[in-house]
């Protein structure tokens, strides 16, 4: 489930074509501002450069206190609200909330996207639906600054990456004030408990409990 087409759907980006190059998506961290200053120029009327490496669609919202540094595109029917923060090299898809004093930095959010109140997305990958709740962020530099590593069980899989935040597949929630530590995997349709402190692989269709515990989500009917 580490596999990049194991947690996302690339048909929910435009990022898709990029991401399709990479095995494990956390390969792609590197060069998501090469990348989109080659897609910005490539992406028609529809969008307006608003500023050098700077794309934004004609019915994306940003608001007047927001800052949006380059290079970064911003897609249809996205709302970018009050004091956001876009640091730069960030892929925003179609119809994402980027909220009140949120930061964003290095990342690539796939469409409908929600990261809509205090919330910090560093050096990250967020699938089609993600959602994060009010407050919760990802910690993308280990404490000791030593190289990210992901941890499924036994598995050990080195990156020899200092920044690496968390990639999120489709549809995960992930609950208020939580926090993803450096090298976190969260699978497809997994919600994530308020209050959480997770690290490693968090395996699809499940929840994240409080404490650490995960279970399966109970099959519909059951």
């Amino acid at each position: 489930m580490l596999k990049t087409l194991d947690l996302y759907d690339l048909s929910r980006t435009l990022a898709g074509s990029y991401l399709s190059g990479f095995a494990y998506p956390w390969e792609a961290l590197g060069g998501i501002k090469e990348m989109i200053e080659t897609l910005g120029p490539t992406l028609g009327e529809e969008y307006t450069q608003t500023a050098p490496n700077v794309w934004i669609h004609k019915t994306a919202v940003v608001a007047p206190t927001a800052y949006v540094g380059g290079p970064c595109i911003i897609g249809a029917n996205t709302e970018v609200r009050h004091c956001a923060f876009i640091r730069g090299s960030a892929l925003v898809g179609a119809g994402c909330v980027v909220g009140n004093s949120v930061e964003l930095k290095n990342v690539i959010l796939f469409d409908n996207v929600q990261v809509p109140h205090y919330n910090y997305v560093g050096d990250s990958i967020l699938g089609y639906k993600a959602h994060m709740g009010a407050g919760s962020l990802t910690s993308n530099v280990k404490s000791d600054k030593t190289l990210v590593v992901v941890k499924d069980g036994r598995e050990q899989i080195p990156t020899g990456l200092k920044k690496f935040g968390a990639m999120l597949g489709d549809f995960v929630e992930v609950g208020c004030n939580s926090v993803l530590n450096p090298g976190t995997v969260v699978g497809r349709h997994t919600n994530i408990y308020p209050t959480s402190c997770v690290r490693g692989v968090i395996p699809a269709h499940s929840i994240y409990k409080t404490g650490g515990i995960v279970v399966p989500k109970a099959e519909e009917g059951e």
